[in-house]
């Protein structure tokens, strides 16, 4: 199951993990899932590739953190191991030590010297109050319309324009889909797709029919 771990090499697998963040774990930032995420692979005898330094830290990466209030539905985590795993024993590992609100979907062992994940598109489900329906159709399509549309960040931050990274949006029932491209530079967020459609914050939303705002998908660049 387990590689031999030999002192005259250094092994350093890295895999790339898809999972969920479910529940009332959606109510926690990105830092507390990462530090409940650590202590589970602790707890499942992992043996995690650390980072030089005074201060060594487990090489874990997400390549799009998610915003407190969502469910996450197919997120994405690379991680790097000391020892070598196939990944349907490492997914048999995870799921006995796994903690309620989290679920693992898939394990790939990532080739040597590949690159780290990229994404490429973020999609969102956000269920809206039935009596912004009636409004809404023509806001979206105003706004995909539309050349431009600028949307303030925080203090320190520039506006940055929304609509380029816009790839999609539409209303379903009363459920919002949105899918917005990755940025180098700055990707908007639903909260700022929110503003622009004149929604409330998303801390405003409940669920509705047991739904809670998710995102749905993380979709990564070949």
């Amino acid at each position: 199951m387990v590689a031999e771990y030999t002192k005259n090499q250094k092994i350093r697998q890295r895999v790339r993990i898809r999972f969920c963040k479910l529940g009332d774990l959606r109510l926690i930032g990105h830092r507390d899932l990462a530090r409940l995420l650590e202590r589970m692979f602790r707890r499942a005898g992992l043996r995690l590739s650390m980072s030089e330094g005074f201060h060594p830290k487990p090489r874990i990466s997400f390549p799009s953190a998610l915003a407190v209030g969502f469910e996450g539905h197919n997120e994405v985590m690379e991680l790097e191991l000391a020892e070598n795993w196939t990944p349907r024993s490492l997914l048999q590992r995870l799921d006995e030590f796994c903690p309620p609100g989290i679920a693992f979907g898939s394990i790939e062992v990532c080739p040597p010297g590949s690159k780290k994940a990229q994404v490429r598109s973020l999609t969102y489900e956000i269920p809206v109050d039935s009596r912004h329906r009636r409004e809404l159709p023509d806001r979206i399509r105003r706004l995909m319309v539309s050349e431009s549309c600028f949307v303030e960040r925080s203090r320190d931050q520039k506006p940055i324009d929304l609509r380029p990274r816009l790839e999609s949006l539409s209303l379903l029932d009363d459920v919002l889909l949105m899918s917005i491209l990755a940025s180098a530079e700055a990707t908007p967020g639903p909260r700022e797709v929110l503003a622009a459609l004149e929604l409330p914050p998303i801390e405003a939303y409940a669920a509705k029919n047991g739904v809670y705002p998710r995102r749905t998908t993380v979709e990564l660049k070949a």
